[in-house]
């Protein structure tokens, strides 16, 4: 077993949200990951999930505002076509590596169409592999839908989170604390705000309740919007309540948040970054962890051709820049 100090976790923390960059979300699940491919003219594989990957980490740059990558398992232990694994290429470029440790969702039993996170059979053993071969973070995310969240399913969601947390921590691994408010639906901002405030309630009682040091944890939240299919506020009204909902329900030692795109386009949730940014003494790093709002238009740009790869990469590092710049990155 890994053993590093509060020192330590909070260090990588630190490293991971601060200066303006922040992480970039690349652990899609192979069937997610595969659909997306297929929808972008590509024939999916296991070889052309590596190529998609390795097209990201390796953008010339990427470190400039890219602190983490995270990778789902099948990446972490495939190698680059110059035989480089991917965490160690990842700390030899500057990008930390993280992997994601949670196996996916199951019905919530007694709430019709609410899911509970699953993963924590044999989560020990697999950190131990895992912070082994380099791994600096891991990733839980808990998926919840404002019109199923009820107390029940905040309660078993939020302690499944703070097992993983802990145990990431005995491991020297940082965990990165997802608890996903969904987007998707004509929900309004007031229920948006009461969804999310529930969920970060329940999830910093139990990580309290499990010991888990807090400046030695990344918050992925969502940002307080309208569900997608609603109309959308300004970005300054977003900043205001999301903020208001995090000074009410998590603590000051928290090191960093890094906050989720959601399925927002990138300028939406880069606006509304940038006025969260503009909020004096707020007492964490404020950052992003987007996946889609980043990678969209490089995997279109790509279309799975070697001649297309550097074009696709510039098209990433201009979405990188640009939730960077909102971070703060004067880069």
């Amino acid at each position: 077993m890994t053993i590093s100090t509060a020192t330590d976790l909070h260090a990588v923390a630190e490293q991971m949200t601060s200066g303006g960059r922040g992480l970039l979300a690349a652990d899609e699940s192979i069937p997610t990951m595969s659909q997306r491919l297929e929808a972008a003219g590509v024939t999916a594989s296991d070889i052309a999930r590596r190529d998609y990957r390795q097209l990201l980490l390796t953008a010339p740059g990427l470190a400039a505002t890219v602190s983490g990558i995270i990778l789902c398992d099948e990446t972490f232990g495939q190698s680059l076509t110059d035989g480089r694994r991917f965490p160690e290429a990842a700390h030899e470029l500057g990008v930390l590596p993280g992997i994601k440790v949670d196996t996916g969702t199951v019905a919530c039993p007694g709430v019709d169409g609410a899911l509970l996170t699953q993963g924590l059979d044999g989560l020990d053993e697999r950190l131990e592999s895992y912070a082994a071969r380099g791994a600096a973070f891991a990733k839980w995310r808990a998926v919840l839908s404002v019109e199923t969240l009820v107390p029940q399913v905040a309660e078993g969601n939020a302690a499944a989170l703070a097992a993983y947390a802990a145990a990431c921590q005995r491991h020297g691994i940082v965990p990165v604390v997802e608890p996903e408010v969904l987007a998707a639906g004509s929900h309004d901002l007031v229920d948006s705000a009461r969804a999310t405030r529930m969920i970060l309630e329940a999830v910093f009682a139990e990580l309290d309740r499990a010991g888990v040091d807090l400046s030695g944890i990344v918050l992925k939240p969502n940002l307080v919007t309208p569900g997608l299919d609603s109309q959308q506020v300004s970005p300054r009204t977003i900043a205001t309540v999301t903020y208001d909902v995090l000074r009410a329900t998590v603590p000051a030692a928290v090191t960093g948040i890094a906050f989720l795109s959601g399925g927002h386009p990138t300028h939406r949730v880069t606006a509304a970054l940038a006025e969260l940014n503009r909020i004096e003494d707020a007492p964490w790093h404020l950052t992003f962890s987007f996946g889609r709002a980043l990678v969209n238009d490089a995997l279109a740009t790509w279309e799975g051709s070697p001649a297309h790869v550097t074009a696709a990469q510039r098209a990433l590092l201009a979405n990188c820049r640009e939730a960077a710049g909102a971070a703060g990155c004067g880069c």
